[in-house]
């Protein structure tokens, strides 16, 4: 295990996506252990609910904006941690082309952003990378079987095409990079039409609605509580400059999608049937880590149980269902709470005013 660099010392960090389920979480650990941090997210999929409750610190500031479009800082940034990218299959799809560019043109913003303030850099990769994976476990010499022209791809190959960026950088840049490769992550603040196994099968349980398998249900997940990850992820930007990645962070407790969804119905005390369906188009059979490299390298490895993790999942959405937020009351707040920020960021090489940034 390294040792892990300057994770004692405040920082002023940057957090791309960090209104999105994952971002939030690191978002709120980061302020939790001292540091500055300045959230961007362009709202696409990321939620004001998910940060509302950490703007009572001036230590923390939330501007809207996408990492398509170049940017320039006031603010001088240590780190700078790359979250910016729908990742359920619903929402990458739904606009697959702005899917790409997130992950390539925000991949070459980020990095050129990271070398003029010689900061180092995160990049949020994917088990995806992999495909339908011809090698069991997954582990990080693995070049994936991905289909580049498939319904998957713009996410798929989007994530591989930053991973060649982020290296590219660092070798011919110098760029300092760290890059994880995240399996399925679950826990609060996931969306209610998140659009992934867990958030489907829960809502579907305690709505009792049918939860639907697809194929017979035998294609296995590990699903990884986002606090577990969070921790990964803080590792792995505070290792050692030499410590690159790609390196997976993730669950390898691996479980039949069937399997899952009998879990969830037990843990609910629903009376919800299971249908099939047939399986979508690239659809992953086996996905479980090889967690290897962060454990030795990061001393890492999940703590948290899936039952005890799905559990706090189940209370989220719970009072999610019970106790949703007016629309209204979303717009309100989402107007009083950015209006202070609008001076956080600004837009290079475009004549935009601070105005138009928050279109």
């Amino acid at each position: 295990m390294t040792e892990n660099r300057n994770s004692s010392r405040p920082h002023n960090i940057l957090v791309l996506g960090g209104a999105g389920f994952v971002g939030s979480h690191l978002c709120e650990r980061l302020l939790a252990d001292g540091h500055i941090v300045d959230c961007v997210d362009n709202m696409s999929t990321g939620s004001l609910a998910n940060v509302a409750h950490l703007m009572h610190t001036n230590r923390f500031t939330l501007t809207q904006y996408d990492v398509v479009r170049p940017m320039k800082f006031v603010a001088k940034f240590d780190q700078i941690y790359n979250l910016a990218c729908p990742a359920s299959p619903p929402a990458y799809q739904a606009d697959p082309i702005h899917t790409l560019k997130t992950s390539v043109l925000g991949a070459i913003n980020i990095l050129d952003l990271a070398r003029e303030h010689d900061a180092t850099v995160f990049q949020a990769s994917t088990s995806e990378i992999y495909g339908d994976p011809l090698h069991h476990p997954q582990n990080e010499v693995d070049w994936g079987n991905v289909n580049p022209i498939g319904p998957r791809a713009c996410y798929d190959e989007g994530k591989r095409c930053a991973e060649t960026l982020f290296f590219d950088y660092h070798h011919v840049h110098g760029v300092k990079i760290h890059v994880a490769r995240i399996f399925n992550t679950y826990g609060p603040r996931m969306a209610v039409n998140d659009g992934r196994v867990v958030s489907n099968f829960i809502v579907s349980a305690l709505l009792e609605k049918p939860i639907t398998l697809y194929g017979t249900g035998a294609q296995t997940r590990s699903f990884c509580y986002v606090d577990d990850l969070v921790d990964g992820i803080i590792r792995l930007m505070n290792a050692p400059d030499t410590v690159t990645g790609p390196i997976n962070l993730g669950n390898p407790e691996e479980l039949a999608v069937r399997e899952f969804a009998e879990l969830i119905l037990r843990l609910t005390n629903s009376k919800s049937s299971i249908v099939y369906r047939p399986l979508p188009t690239d659809d992953p059979r086996q996905r479980r880590p090889d967690i290897t490299l962060a454990a030795d390298l990061l001393g890492w490895h999940p703590t948290i149980s899936v039952e005890a993790g799905v559990l706090r999942t189940i209370s989220h959405f719970d009072s999610l269902l019970r106790r949703p937020v007016p629309a209204e009351a979303y717009a309100t707040a989402a107007l009083a709470l950015r209006m202070p920020y609008l001076s956080t960021i600004l837009a290079a090489s475009m004549k935009t005013n601070a105005s138009e940034a928050l279109t």
